[in-house]
């Protein structure tokens, strides 16, 4: 069985031959079972939360399943918040064909997917975007968004500047026009996308802030108690989730249509994959793309990582 570390799984996963493969499976229609979420109960900070999720293609090919530990009181203790593996198995005869870094498979995929939605929501001309949360998924979506639009300069805010510093400088090291924004208000509106990914309880982004043009993606919401955006910034933007399972596990799209600021989802990932809805209409229309992360992703990505290391 082949075994990859977290620096091995990032190698195989270019983001263009990711968000390619991602649009793929998408236009296909490939689905998987919701996840299973289970509550960690933690005395003396945030629950941890620990998710199973299983997917296979149906043709045979492959299946796999990622067990995800969502820990948030791990940023006291200098730790990353995610901690997962991924098990590639044969479909046809079950045989484990393959074990990936959970944690670094996740945060290509994730941003793959937010740059695949952007690709059809953002205005082409995107230049400027705005990362809050300086994390392990923060920190991948300035290279998943070049690989689709010409992003030429990246803000960060984290509610720890010092961790913002420190993304700036790993960009700048790269030559990325980077800089740290502790006005969170003012660099939303500098920004022509801003991509949240965050383990925020309460709203970050205020839609009053939100200016014709723009695209939010949001990604940190994985339960109902999460919230990234507050209910004017879903009530003006058009709306695309992932898939449907985020109608059902996320605060950004549960609170706001529990209050009635939401009214619809204007589509999912499939349907904008597969042509059946339209992606952004006109240069002026805000748009919102909310994922929760889906296991078909997870399957995309480890196919797509097995290849290229079976091509090298």
């Amino acid at each position: 069985m082949l075994v990859l570390d977290a620096a091995a799984t990032a190698a195989a996963l270019d983001y263009s031959a990711l968000i390619a493969g991602l649009r793929e499976i998408f236009a296909a229609g490939v689905t998987a079972p919701l996840r299973h979420a289970h509550v960690l109960p933690r005395a003396g900070e945030p629950d941890a939360t620990l998710l199973v999720m299983p997917a296979w293609m149906g043709d045979g090919s492959h299946g796999g399943v990622k067990i995800v530990n969502v820990v948030p009181g791990n940023a006291k203790r200098g730790l990353p918040a995610v901690t997962a593996s991924y098990l590639l198995f044969d479909e046809t005869t079950g045989a484990h064909v393959a074990l990936f870094d959970g944690a670094a498979l996740t945060g290509r995929r994730t941003a793959a997917a937010s740059a695949l939605a952007a690709s059809r929501l953002a205005r082409a001309d995107s230049h400027t975007l705005l990362v809050v949360g300086a994390g392990h998924i923060g920190s991948e979506m300035p290279w998943a968004y070049r690989a689709v639009l010409p992003i030429d300069r990246v803000l960060v805010w984290n509610p720890t500047p010092a961790r913002a510093e420190r993304l700036v400088e790993r960009l700048r090291d790269k030559g990325i026009d980077a800089v740290v924004r502790n006005d969170l208000e003012a660099a939303v509106g500098a920004a022509d996308i801003i991509s949240c990914a965050t383990l925020s309880t309460v709203p970050l982004i205020r839609g009053d802030w939100l200016k014709p043009g723009q695209h939010l993606d949001l990604v940190g919401s994985f339960t109902p108690a999460m919230r990234e955006a507050d209910d004017r910034a879903l009530a003006r933007g058009r709306v695309f989730v992932d898939g449907p399972a985020a109608v059902v596990e996320s605060g950004d799209i549960k609170g706001p249509m529990a209050s009635g600021a939401l009214k619809d989802i204007a589509g999912t990932l499939y349907d904008l994959c597969g042509g059946r809805i339209e992606g952004r209409r006109s240069a002026n229309e805000i748009t919102v793309f909310k994922s929760v992360g889906l296991a078909v992703e997870d399957l995309a990505a480890a196919r797509i990582a097995l290849a290229a290391r079976r091509q090298d």
